[in-house]
C-alpha cells in the first residue's frame, strides 16, 4: 500500500477544504462538526521541477509524477480517547497513516463555528496531543499486560523489551510523546509493532486568512513557536485560497500567488514537506520518447526495490541497473552525452538508490 499522510485536527479548522484543494476529490465541506465521518482518501501528485527538466531533455509523449496518498480524517475533540465525538473510530483512522499533518485554525471568522469560545491554536494542538497520548497510553497498557504474561515464561529474553515498554508508559503518563523519547533504534524496535500515534512524524499546517499571507500573522507565529519545541516543520497556507487557485488558469494563478507574496502554492510546500517527513526519495525512469516517470522509494532502498516498484517482472529477472544522477544529466543535456562522458554507471541489485537517480533496469524475461 502507498504511504499515507493523514490530515488531523479539531472540527472546522479547514481540513476538508484543504483536502479538496489537494486532491480535487470533492469531499463534503460544511460548517458543522463531524462532516467527515469516514476518511476521504486521495492520491496527490508530488511537484518536482526535475521531472519537467527531464521532459525538456528527453521530449517524451507524457510526464508522470510520483504521488502521495492523503487521508482526510474526521475532526477530533476533547475526550476522543474516551469515545467522545466517535473518537475511538476516528483515532483508529489516524493509526492507519504513516505520518500526520496537523491542521491548525489560525483564522478568525464569526461565520465558522469553533469548538471553543476563544481561538487559541496552541490550546487546540494541546487538546489533540492529550487525546493522542491518552489513546496511546491505553493501548500500551494492554500491550504491557500481554508482555508480562509472556515474560513469566521467558524472563531473560523479554527483560529489555519490558524495560523499554515501562519507560514508554512512564513517558506517556508524564505527557511526553513517544517520538520525543531518547531511544536507540534497537529500543524503538520493541515499540514498532504497537500502533502508537505519538510515535508518528508530524508537520503542522497553519490555516490562515488570505489577508495574513505570506507569513500568517500572530496566530501562525504561535504555531511556529510550539512546533520549534516539537522540532516539527510548519507550512503556512490559506486553504480557501488554495482551493480558488485550482479554478484559475495557470498564468492567473501565478499572478494571484504573487499578489499574496507567494512564489508557489502552499499545497506544493505541504506535499514536498510531507514527502520528506516520510523519508521518501524520488527516482526516474524513461522509456525513450514515450514516457518519463517519477517513482517513490524509501531512503535506503536498493536497485532491486526500484525494479519491483516499476514491475514485479523487472525484479524477478533483474540483471543490472544503468544509473545516471539527475544533476549530471541536467548538466550534460542528453542521455547520449551522459553515456559518452562515462556518467552512466552499471549497478547491481544491492545498489542503494539516491534521490534523483535516473535508472534504466535491464532484466531477463
Amino acid at each position: 500500500m502507498a504511504l499515507q499522510l493523514g490530515l488531523v485536527g479539531l472540527p472546522n479548522v479547514g481540513k476538508s477544504t484543504l483536502f479538496n484543494a489537494l486532491t480535487d476529490a470533492g469531499a463534503t465541506v460544511a460548517n458543522y462538526p463531524f462532516t467527515t465521518i469516514d476518511p476521504n482518501v486521495g492520491v496527490v501528485p508530488v511537484a518536482d521541477d526535475r521531472l519537467a527538466r527531464l521532459g525538456e531533455i528527453v521530449e517524451p509523449e507524457r510526464l508522470v509524477p510520483t504521488s502521495l496518498r492523503v487521508v482526510d480524517i474526521a475532526g477530533l475533540v476533547k475526550g476522543a480517547s474516551h469515545g467522545e465525538g466517535l473518537g475511538n473510530q476516528f483515532l483508529s483512522h489516524v493509526r492507519g497513516v504513516d505520518a500526520m499533518a496537523m491542521v491548525v485554525r489560525c483564522f478568525e471568522n464569526p461565520d465558522v463555528a469553533h469548538v471553543t469560545p476563544e481561538l487559541d491554536p496552541v490550546e487546540d494542538i494541546e487538546t489533540i496531543d492529550l487525546e493522542l497520548v491518552l489513546s496511546d497510553l491505553a493501548i500500551l497498557e494492554r500491550h504491557h499486560e500481554k508482555l508480562q504474561g509472556m515474560a513469566k515464561a521467558h524472563p531473560r529474553e523479554r527483560r529489555e523489551e519490558a524495560e523499554v515498554i515501562s519507560r514508554a508508559l512512564d513517558a506517556l503518563r508524564a505527557g511526553t510523546a513517544i517520538r520525543d523519547m531518547d531511544l536507540g533504534p534497537e529500543q524503538r524496535f520493541y515499540l514498532a509493532d504497537v500502533p502508537l500515534l505519538t510515535a508518528m512524524p508530524r508537520l503542522y499546517v497553519a490555516n490562515v486568512s488570505e489577508s495574513d499571507l505570506p507569513d500568517g500573522g500572530t496566530l501562525a507565529d504561535q504555531v511556529r513557536a510550539h512546533a520549534q519545541r516539537d522540532d516539527a516543520p510548519v507550512i503556512v497556507l490559506c486553504a480557501e485560497l488554495e482551493a480558488e487557485l485550482n479554478e484559475l488558469p495557470p498564468e492567473d494563478a501565478s499572478e494571484y500567488l504573487a499578489s499574496c507574496g507567494l512564489d508557489r502554492p502552499g499545497l506544493d510546500r505541504m506535499i514536498t514537506t510531507g514527502y520528506g517527513l516520510l523519508h521518501l526519495i524520488t527516482f526516474f525512469t524513461t522509456t525513450g520518447g514515450k514516457e518519463v516517470r517519477a517513482w517513490t522509494l524509501r531512503q535506503g532502498q536498493t536497485a532491486l526495490d526500484a525494479a519491483a516498484t516499476v514491475h514485479t517482472d523487472m525484479a524477478r529477472g533483474f540483471v543490472r541497473a544503468e544509473v545516471v544522477p539527475f544533476a549530471e544529466l541536467d548538466r550534460l543535456g542528453s542521455l547520449g552525452a551522459a553515456r559518452d562522458a562515462g556518467k552512466i554507471r552499471l549497478e547491481g541489485r544491492d545498489y542503494v538508490v539516491q534521490d534523483g537517480d535516473v535508472i534504466h533496469i535491464r532484466f531477463a524475461v
